[in-house]
């Protein structure tokens, strides 16, 4: 057989397809990330995270890439440079970004400040994300995009807000709303860019293709349009109207529904223009899909276009439909949040223990004379296993496993005999399993078991905090071990996270032809073994809640630096337990005190020693003020600095990053790193 080498890693595990030139495996068996773009500067990644546990970030950690969201801002914009160019369209493009997308403060920042060259704009969907908008937004060209649901309050604050130089566009997503900003106009003489949205026929593909439609949440229907143009006429607003909006949904995974949308809008867009409205915007909306699995396919976690494709496609209908009619070209303003965020942050976790259902080297149980016939049996059995009978014998062994359960259940046999049963008969179904991976046809009753056949990795992290739309609606993202990929991963595993829920897991993986049960992970040894769940920079943050009172993980955003080598921008503190118990109203001081007092109590009635007592309140005021995951502290050592200040370090840290591909730069961070001599000490 060939060697395994990072080649048929990359195969494995379709990281070529879905990392769109971000990510790939180096020489090491590393991941490395290319935030810029292949050769211009790489990041080791497991040694990234060696890096920040030596400087005490704990995992779980999300990493956020801030130089990705300023390469896929560029990518975007000259995607549609590129189609207005080639097909001389007369009008311009700009990109605006859900806040809804990832609401959090420094990516918010670092999008802004990015897409300034772009005149990148901001999408709020509520009065929260429209008054941190206006607080974000300092480009007077850039674009404010007011959806959802609108109060008369928050429809004064929008129009207020282009008195201090925005661009505020209000999109009335109901027919109410337009006769609020005419209430508006006539008792206040407050007025502002508007825009409508429409309920097209054309719907999208995908997951979410329920968001447009006929039927969809919000919009206005041809007869509603209609009624606004007059409306508005009537009170010499029509002049306001700006904008035409239309949204078919998120992750878009088929063209053919883009092209059907735009063809669609194209023609909305015409005849309000000759009705009298003075549009100089179309808003697509978002839906520009992001390639989960890699397969290029109309499937829900990837998508059958390219970026350029997208682009093309709606500058030409466009263009071709405004000049048939001889209407200006308007601006497009499109709300690809998805595709904007998604590939810059990475969850990297760490695996803390395996349940090894596939062990093949388990000794088989040894069975005594005075053991139950039936363990005989099963004992015969798998010595006769071959090639030629093993469905036969499945049959075989699964009926004397049953007839041996149920003996015991009457009391027959003992529980220890069952003990040896179940031993057997997996033993029975792991020499089944290594005669059918021979094999060009498994037959369907080892298919079957072999689908309940895997490994539990059990993790540092939680589903429910960091990969809500895995466990919600079953979203895929690429999961993959960080390292030891030049090593073929001989393991089939699900990744099984800290909660005490059942559905805490990661039990479905990307494919380029199917959604598989299983991972391919290597042998667990107690070593550091750090697992990265990919393109979760989109959603996932702030979906996420605190089941079992698992918090925000640890933060850092990281960007290559312009002398080589990489910098870490800003690291955001995990959530403390101390941080969650007071989100659900308790208070870790009287927490404390009640906890004294019961020592008090134990140590009164001789239950406790004054040993006793210092330790639990030691470890429970420790406990209040630590991570809510767990911090690996027995492999950390504490080290104290010459100012007597103490913190975490490995035994042998490293003073510089590792770096593929650039010269390797001490990184700037707010968190120093441990000097050797402290270290030593």
């Amino acid at each position: 057989m060939d060697k395994w080498t990072v080649h048929d890693a990359d195969e494995l595990y379709n990281i070529s397809r879905w990392g769109e030139g971000f990510f790939s495996i180096n020489s090491d068996g590393h991941v490395i990330a290319h935030p810029k773009g292949q050769g211009k500067g790489d990041i080791d990644l497991k040694y990234l995270i060696e890096d920040l546990e030596d400087r005490g970030i704990a995992l779980p950690v999300l990493l956020r890439f801030s130089d990705i969201l300023a390469r896929r801002i560029e990518d975007v914009s000259l995607a549609f440079a590129g189609a207005i160019k080639e097909y001389d369209y007369k009008g311009s493009y700009q990109s605006v970004v859900p806040i809804k997308v990832n609401q959090q403060k420094h990516v918010v920042e670092e999008l802004i400040t990015s897409g300034r060259p772009y005149h990148l704009g901001l999408e709020a969907g509520s009065k929260p994300e429209l008054l941190a908008a206006i607080g974000m937004i300092d480009d007077p060209q850039a674009i404010i995009v007011c959806n959802g649901y609108k109060d008369f309050e928050y429809l004064e604050t929008a129009l207020l807000s282009c008195k201090i130089g925005l661009r505020t566009i209000i999109i009335c997503d109901r027919f109410q709303e337009i006769v609020d900003l005419v209430r508006l106009k006539n008792e206040r003489n407050l007025v502002g860019p508007i825009g409508v949205r429409c309920k097209l026929a054309a719907k999208g593909a995908g997951r979410w293709s329920e968001s447009g439609g006929e039927f969809s949440k919000f919009g206005l229907t041809a007869n509603e349009l209609v009624k606004a143009v007059d409306l508005l006429a009537q009170n010499n607003m029509l002049d306001q109207l700006k904008c035409l909006h239309f949204h078919i949904g998120s992750q878009v995974t088929a063209i053919r529904a883009v092209k059907g949308a735009i063809r669609e809008a194209s023609r909305l867009f015409v005849d309000l223009y000759k009705m009298g409205a003075k549009l100089e915007y179309l808003d697509v909306g978002g839906g520009l899909a992001v390639d989960y699995d890699g397969s290029k396919t109309n499937f829900a976690s990837s998508a059958n276009y390219t970026l350029q494709e997208y682009a093309t496609d709606i500058v030409a209908e466009l263009g071709a439909a405004c000049s048939r009619e001889d209407v200006p070209h308007p601006v497009i303003l499109s709300e690809s949040g998805r595709a904007l965020v998604a590939h810059h942050s990475v969850l990297v976790f760490n695996v803390l223990g395996v349940n090894e259902l596939t062990q093949t080297d388990a000794l088989l149980p040894e069975v005594t004379d005075d053991d139950h016939e039936i363990l005989h049996d099963l004992k015969e059995l798998y010595t006769n296993i071959n090639a030629k009978n093993f469905v036969e014998i499945y049959h075989d062994a699964s009926e004397a496993k049953d007839q041996l359960t149920n003996l015991f259940t009457l009391g027959y046999v003992s529980l220890r005999e069952r003990a040896k049963a179940e031993e057997m008969f997996l033993a029975c179904v792991r020499k089944m399993m290594a005669l059918a991976e021979k094999l060009e046809y498994v037959p369907e009753d080892i298919e079957r078991i072999q689908k309940k056949m895997f490994d539990t990795y059990y993790c540092n992290f939680s589903v429910f905090q960091s990969v809500p739309d895995h466990w919600a609606v079953g979203g895929l993202f690429p999961v993959m071990p960080l390292h030891r990929l030049g090593e073929e991963p001989k393991r089939r595993g699900i990744i099984a996270d800290l909660t005490c829920d059942s559905d805490g897991k990661i039990a479905k993986f990307i494919d380029l032809h199917d959604v598989n049960s299983t991972l391919a992970l290597h042998n667990f040894d107690g070593s550091p073994y750090y697992v990265g769940v990919f393109l979760v920079g989109a959603y996932q943050e702030t979906l996420g809640d605190l089941h079992n009172l698992f918090g925000d993980t640890n933060v850092v955003h990281v960007s290559l630096s312009e002398t080589g080598g990489y910098r870490i921008t800003h690291h955001v503190a995990g959530d403390t337990v101390a941080d969650v118990l007071e989100y659900m109203e308790y208070e870790p001081k009287e927490l404390i005190r009640r906890v004294r007092m019961a020592t008090e109590e134990a140590l009164s009635s001789g239950r406790m020693t004054f040993d006793e007592v210092r330790a639990l309140m030691a470890r429970y005021e420790t406990g209040l003020s630590g991570y809510t995951y767990l911090e690996g502290e027995d492999q950390m050592l504490t080290v104290t600095d010459q100012n007597g200040q103490t913190t975490k370090a490995r035994e042998n840290p490293r003073q510089f990053p590792h770096i593929s591909g650039v010269q390797a730069a001490v990184p700037v961070s707010p968190v120093a790193p441990v000097a050797e001599t402290a270290a030593q000490t």
